[in-house]
């Protein structure tokens, strides 16, 4: 059933110009529940507040409670269907427990947005340590891979629904200097 379900999810690449020139109406997204992780600041910020504004509820999420609090600040004046909860994707109960939140919070999940990463090294991928090698795949790679099997139960329910994986322009064009991020980027 889970394998059917995948099948149903819509995987594609928007152009943001393709974005911006569409109606607001054709985004509309009431009823809907986004999870975005990573979402207290930059991209991941910017896509909870335009998925807000485009009036799903949204569940943001960051490592520290301190930054969660902080973009909900911020975010109230957009919606008042948006909530948050520290999670650090690489921990197997936060995954959970994120999931948990938004079921509870919103009734369940309808479109996940995997934004969280990581680049603890600069360098050459074979000047990559083990442990820093681990580190981001753990984080830009396996988390989300794990994060979209506990999903998928969740949007079985409400009927299906939409995964999107944020890469980089990095893992279009490795760059050397960001060796094993670039290297996960093209993986994901």
């Amino acid at each position: 059933m889970l394998r059917n379900l995948c099948l149903k999810l819509r995987v594609f690449s928007i152009d943001s110009n393709i974005l911006r020139n569409m109606s607001h109406s054709v985004l509309k997204l009431s009823g809907k529940v986004a999870v975005v992780t990573a979402s207290t600041e930059g991209i991941g910020f910017s896509v909870a507040k335009r998925l807000a504004t485009d009036g799903a509820a949204v569940v943001i999420s960051s490592r520290k409670k301190d930054n969660v609090e902080k973009a909900l600040d911020q975010l109230k004046s957009v919606s008042s269907k948006i909530a948050g909860i520290p999670c650090h994707v690489g921990k197997a109960e936060d995954r959970k427990r994120l999931l948990e939140f938004a079921k509870t919070t919103f009734g369940g999940v309808d479109l996940l947005v995997s934004n969280a990463a990581v680049n603890p090294t600069m360098g050459h991928v074979l000047d990559t340590s083990e442990d820093a090698w681990d580190k981001i795949f753990d984080i830009n790679v396996k988390s989300a891979f794990l994060l979209t099997q506990a999903v998928l139960p969740l949007m079985e329910e409400r009927g299906g629904g939409s995964i999107v994986y944020m890469s980089s322009i990095a893992g279009l064009n490795p760059m050397n200097i960001l060796g094993a991020y670039s290297v996960s980027k093209t993986a994901l």
